[in-house]
């Protein structure tokens, strides 16, 4: 009987602060995740696994012991700090490590929100309106018509965007921007049109060359959201357990025509190409008030979990938990010649 390949799951460290998580730490809920994800992986028998969870000494054990292959679900960054994602993929980039996900590169082009834009602009995918500024307190022309919302330019899990970040007037953007320069010093901010309509998000697996794969699309429900509440995945949706924006929105699966499925899917390849993409990744995108549907992030990496958007939509398509994850590592395997 052959050997199964040997693949390391790389993750977060949760003997570590997360500043990206309720109470600044690791919960039930995220232990709950790593428990099923683990027995998602080993449901499917197709790995010899181990896994690496604590980051206190990851350089030199990597150095001395490089694994096969790893299967990179390390996304809040090395040693749980999210400015540090990308040096974790250019650690095992410099060691000849072969992993799944994005490069240092990829990762570093789609937390720029303002950059992305530009991509985006260049293959011909549909964008807001928006204005970038330096820092919060450099801001001096409010000149989009409202409402607006107003957001850092480089944050991870909707920092920086709390349930007031959608403003309808001079006076509340200059409130939300006197927030953000107290939160976030010297950090870049936009102002961008408020898309109104439905909110969509495509998941890709695959790399140029292959058949990529686009995952059914999921659509975020806020009708169940308390009347007056921002309709947005805003930071409280992320870590703050009794908000209505955590306990009230739903997702499910698109309800769009096969015309508007094929486009979104084709700006998702073109956006996935553009920048660089490998694997696997999501894009977001949402409907402006006369129905055009417009790019608003682009995704490396994206949450991994069994309840996250990426697993949902694998769901639509009748793929198992465990079975997304697989083609994963396969897909990765594949580009970096293991396979």
């Amino acid at each position: 009987m052959a050997s199964r390949p040997a693949v390391t799951v790389l993750l977060g460290d949760p003997s570590l602060p997360d500043a990206s998580k309720p109470g600044n730490r690791y919960n039930p809920e995220d232990f709950d995740a790593i428990a099923r994800m683990k027995a998602a992986l080993e449901g499917e028998n197709a790995f010899d696994l181990s896994y690496i969870d604590r980051h206190e000494g990851l350089p030199a054990l990597f150095l001395e012991n490089p694994p096969e292959f790893v299967l990179n679900l390390c996304d809040v960054g090395y040693r749980n700090k999210s400015r540090l994602e990308l040096h974790v993929v250019a650690l095992m980039e410099m060691l000849d490590i072969p992993y799944s996900g994005n490069s240092p590169a990829t990762i570093t082009l789609c937390n720029d929100k303002s950059l992305i834009h530009g991509a985006a602009r260049d293959v011909g995918v549909p964008v807001p309106e928006q204005r970038f500024w330096p820092s919060a307190d450099a801001v001096d022309d409010f000149d989009l018509p409202y409402p607006v919302i107003v957001k850092p330019n480089r944050t991870h899990g909707s920092l920086g965007i709390t349930k007031d970040a959608v403003v309808h007037d001079e006076a509340q953007a200059r409130a939300y921007l006197d927030m953000l320069a107290e939160m976030l010093p010297g950090h870049p901010v936009l102002m961008q049109e408020y898309l109104s309509g439905a909110e969509y998000s495509v998941g890709i697996i695959g790399n140029s060359g292959d058949d990529y794969f686009c995952l059914p699309p999921v659509e975020v429900d806020y009708s169940g959201l308390p009347e007056g509440l921002s309709p947005i995945l805003s930071y409280e949706s992320k870590t703050v357990p009794d908000s209505p924006y955590w306990t009230d929105i739903r997702y499910h699966e698109a309800n769009i025509s096969g015309a508007q499925r094929a486009r979104l899917n084709e700006q998702a390849i073109a956006m996935f190409e553009r920048l660089g993409c490998q694997d696997y990744a999501r894009c977001d995108f949402r409907s402006a008030a006369d129905g055009t549907i417009k790019l608003l992030e682009m995704n490396p990496n994206p949450a991994w979990s069994y309840d996250g958007k990426l697993a949902m939509m694998a769901g639509f398509a009748g793929m198992r938990y465990g079975e997304m994850l697989v083609r994963i590592v396969d897909v990765a395997r594949r580009r970096s010649g293991l396979a």
